[in-house]
């Protein structure tokens, strides 16, 4: 009980249509459109619920909130409480904010590095499916994402101790893998200088798929950031591209899932194979 998934995730992003070519051509996601105020939000179409990405035309590319989808009303007062007993300030959202979101309950805070963080209750299924790309499946859902920031240790804080998820694994010097069910990791989060998103993943039903997109993404001259390869942690199959706003996306397929007798571990090397960097790695395990 308590968080139950990864729900959606919010950008704010200075080129619309270089993500709508992206999400579109290359990685074969449906879009949609919806008011925000006056702005026109995009949002991509991942699986059979309203969104799982939105995107918000702005002058800077940054995240604008992290959205987690609660079991029941019950458990979002619940982990209301532990949060407001943490010295995070809680709020509702707007109304607006909710018939966007297809929710029935929202309400967010600000974590330690400054996003914003919501916990919703409720989902809207607005379709029976999606269009796919010729061949497969194509994207199944949102993944997890990675966040790299200097204060991973109150991050850990509040996602370990206040909200509940677990240290699934983690490799030295600080790096941290959190489920909030099955899955093998829904967050991790990063030491680095400054905070960011380093990637987000979307799920893929297969390696052929996964391949046909890295096919479109060579002939599209997306720029591959991170080649093909395997995970060594989750055993992931998975890419990564370099999306408008500056940061990674990550094709994948195959994670696997975890039970509560899972024991955390350093898994040591980042990759069974491949997932070579056309830049520097900032997470690379510090040379003996």
């Amino acid at each position: 009980m308590g968080i139950r998934k990864l729900g959606y995730v919010g950008l704010n992003v200075t080129d619309v249509d270089a993500w709508t070519a992206l999400l579109g051509r290359t990685l074969g996601i449906g879009v949609g459109h919806a008011k925000a105020g006056t702005d026109e939000v995009v949002l991509a179409e991942l699986d059979e619920f309203k969104y799982r990405l939105a995107l918000y035309p702005s002058t800077e590319d940054s995240p604008r909130e992290l959205g987690w989808i609660v079991d029941t009303p019950g458990e979002l007062d619940r982990l209301t409480r532990r949060l407001t007993g943490a010295g995070f300030t809680v709020a509702d959202g707007t109304a607006e904010e909710k018939e966007l979101r297809g929710s029935t309950q929202l309400r967010w805070f600000t974590d330690p590095v400054g996003y914003r963080v919501e916990l919703a209750v409720g989902e809207a299924k607005v379709r029976l499916g999606v269009e796919r790309p010729a061949g497969g499946p194509g994207v199944t859902g949102l993944g997890h994402f990675v966040l790299a920031s200097p204060k991973v240790r109150e991050l850990r804080e509040l996602y370990e101790s206040v909200l509940e998820f677990k240290l699934t694994d983690y490799r030295a010097p600080g790096l941290f893998f959190f489920r909030c069910n099955r899955t093998h990791h829904s967050i991790a989060l990063a030491s680095a200088e400054a905070p960011s998103i380093h990637h987000i993943e979307f799920e893929h039903a297969s390696i052929d798929d996964v391949g046909r997109a890295y096919d479109r993404a060579k002939a599209d001259d997306v720029p591959i950031s991170i080649s093909l390869g395997r995970h060594m942690n989750d055993k992931a199959i998975s890419f990564y591209v370099r999306n408008p706003s500056g940061f990674h996306l990550e094709i994948g397929c195959g994670g696997i899932e975890v039970g509560d007798d899972w024991v955390p571990h350093d898994f040591g090397r980042s990759d069974e194979w491949g997932h070579h960097h056309a830049d520097a790695n900032p997470f690379a395990a510090p040379k003996s």
